[in-house]
């Protein structure tokens, strides 16, 4: 009888994912967005191979405009566009992805605690979650970075431990709703430790809203780390940053005479989170059963 009930719970789990994959094809923006952003990764990945140049040496003559040698040009000091762009994807997704990391396994961590043993500890999670929630967080992080010292490291990491309230608060919410269920009483009369029922009970069964969560937050991710390096305060030159690439954009001049300095980069931000916020919507949509 056991072997038949695994069976059936393998064929249960199975069914959810073609069931969920399924929903998330019928929306083409998401399947779309999943294939750019598949290419996104790939490009970030390849960065070595595929780009023509080295992204922090001169190679050409200073801002000159696109040509068959450069095809999206010359910055201002020579250094080949296009190869910025490329070695700057690779920022975009190490930030947007290493931030997330940190801040989804402190968040989860601390939700699952505060929702399943409740009382005191439930009460000062909350408190320092809401003390947390209750500042700015950009110019929080703005401020923490400036203080010490602006690079991809501490951008990735500040943004990471400040960023985990609200996943905190969503975990907590959904243990609320899951510890009171059958299963979860039938692994504490069968005598599991309370922390095997949180990590091998419950939160597998809070997972998806927490992809969802940690989609749309890589996104987020990506524009926090953009708005940074715009003003200074991330990705610091010679290395190449979507963000401070932008920065050439703050001259009248440049922005009227020199497109190419300012264009790529802004359209692959607009891209990249336009295409991860479709994909949280897709995932969104299958997971929940909202998808047409």
């Amino acid at each position: 009888m056991t072997g038949i009930a695994a069976d059936k719970e393998v064929d249960s789990a199975d069914s959810w994912g073609k069931i969920t994959w399924r929903r998330f094809c019928q929306n083409k923006a998401a399947v779309y967005s999943l294939v750019i952003f598949l290419i996104i990764i790939c490009i970030a990945i390849l960065a070595p191979v595929i780009s023509p140049f080295d992204p922090a040496q001169s190679v050409g003559a200073f801002d000159e405009a696109p040509s068959a040698g450069h095809l999206l040009g010359t910055d201002d000091v020579g250094r080949d566009v296009l190869s910025r762009l490329i070695y700057g994807s690779q920022v975009s997704l190490i930030v947007g992805v290493g931030s997330v990391v940190i801040y989804a396994v402190v968040g989860i961590t601390l939700g699952l605690l505060s929702g399943y043993f409740g009382g005191a500890i439930d009460s000062l999670i909350m408190r320092i979650t809401e003390v947390f929630m209750s500042y700015p967080q950009f110019m929080i992080i703005l401020v923490i970075v400036s203080l010490i010292g602006p690079n991809m490291m501490t951008v990735m990491l500040v943004m990471g431990f400040m960023g985990w309230p609200p996943i905190c608060r969503l975990v907590r919410g959904e243990v609320l709703r899951v510890k009171s269920l059958d299963y979860v009483a039938a692994a504490v009369v069968t005598g599991y430790s309370p922390l095997s029922i949180v990590f091998k009970h419950i939160l597998p069964n809070v997972l998806s809203p927490i992809l969802v969560n940690c989609t749309f937050g890589i996104a987020q991710a990506i524009l926090i780390e953009a708005s940074l390096s715009f003003l200074g305060m991330g990705v610091q030159p010679p290395a190449s940053s979507w963000g401070n690439m932008l920065t050439s954009a703050q001259s009248i001049m440049i922005l009227s005479e020199e497109p190419w300095r300012w264009i790529p980069p802004g359209v692959a931000i607009l891209v990249a989170v336009l295409t991860i916020n479709f994909l949280g919507d897709g995932l969104n949509e299958a997971i929940n059963g909202d998808s047409k």
